[in-house]
């Protein structure tokens, strides 16, 4: 069973995209920040990373290059999940390593979507 890591500020937010995901039989964890994302993706190995942008201390943006150049973790999929809706956003998260974007509010659809879409390779 894959495991999702869900990263994002907003207890909200996490708390709306893990019933959807393990309603889909997701296992899913969650990171409040960036640093918190890198620990738990280091200790966890998720099979996928739903990462936020905007937040406290390390940002989405500098948790995903972090992530993309570890030995530990590059092989693990990040998917951008914000409100940063810019295409200049966009290219700066895919050059930070990300494997897509995806603009909020997300339906849940298209997240079980990419979720499919990263998981299967």
């Amino acid at each position: 069973m894959a495991l999702i890591l869900i990263v994002d500020d907003s207890p909200t937010e996490v708390h709306v995209m893990q019933k959807a995901l393990e309603r889909h039989g997701y296992q899913t964890a969650s990171a409040g920040d960036g640093a918190e994302a890198i620990r738990k993706a280091k200790e966890m190995k998720p099979d996928l990373i739903f990462m936020d942008v905007v937040m406290p201390g390390v940002n989405g943006f500098q948790a995903t290059r972090k992530l993309a150049s570890d030995p530990d973790t590059k092989a693990i999929p990040v998917i951008m999940v914000t409100s940063k809706d810019q295409e200049t956003d966009r290219i700066w998260g895919m050059r930070q390593g990300a494997k897509d974007y995806l603009v909020k509010p997300v339906s849940m659809e298209k997240l079980i979507e990419k979720a499919q879409a990263a998981l299967a390779g």
